[in-house]
């Protein structure tokens, strides 16, 4: 089995925004690998986010109806292992937070890294190739958004 990796919620949204081909093809791509090597991991953070993400906004702007949201939730931890919160994950979200100049979602992602000894995160919304404690960010989309 490969390498335990964290999935940040970007990863799971791009995967039904067809507003962004290529993120979405590189987000299937990456969750179709992830299940097959039983190397991906998702917290319970993304799973929240995910469904918030993706019901905002008008029914015009939403990615995913509220009861397909929750569906795919569901199926997203049927498919995945979730790791919860925990005293150790908010402590060192705290001070992750401090010490990286992180926002608390993004430290609180990282945590859940950190804390559980994943030593990548796949996300966008950190620093492609920074490390961060324990935990080595990777940014699937990099190339791609330096086209958009």
């Amino acid at each position: 089995m490969a390498a335990p990796v964290l999935i940040d919620t970007n990863v799971l949204v791009y995967r039904y925004d067809g507003r962004f081909p290529e993120k979405q093809a590189i987000a299937s791509d990456l969750l179709r690998s992830g299940i097959a090597s039983g190397s991906a991991r998702i917290s319970h953070q993304a799973i929240v986010e995910f469904v918030a993400a993706t019901t905002r906004g008008s029914p015009e702007q939403r990615l995913l109806e509220a009861s397909d949201a929750r569906r795919e939730a569901e199926e997203l931890m049927a498919q995945f292992p979730i790791i919860y919160p925990d005293d150790a994950v908010l402590r060192t979200a705290l001070r992750g937070a401090a010490a990286y100049g992180l926002s608390w979602f993004d430290a609180h992602m990282w945590a859940y890294a950190e804390v559980h000894g994943i030593a990548e995160l796949i996300s966008e919304d950190f620093q492609d190739g920074r490390m961060y404690g324990t935990v080595t960010i990777r940014n699937p989309f990099v190339v791609s958004s330096t086209a958009n």
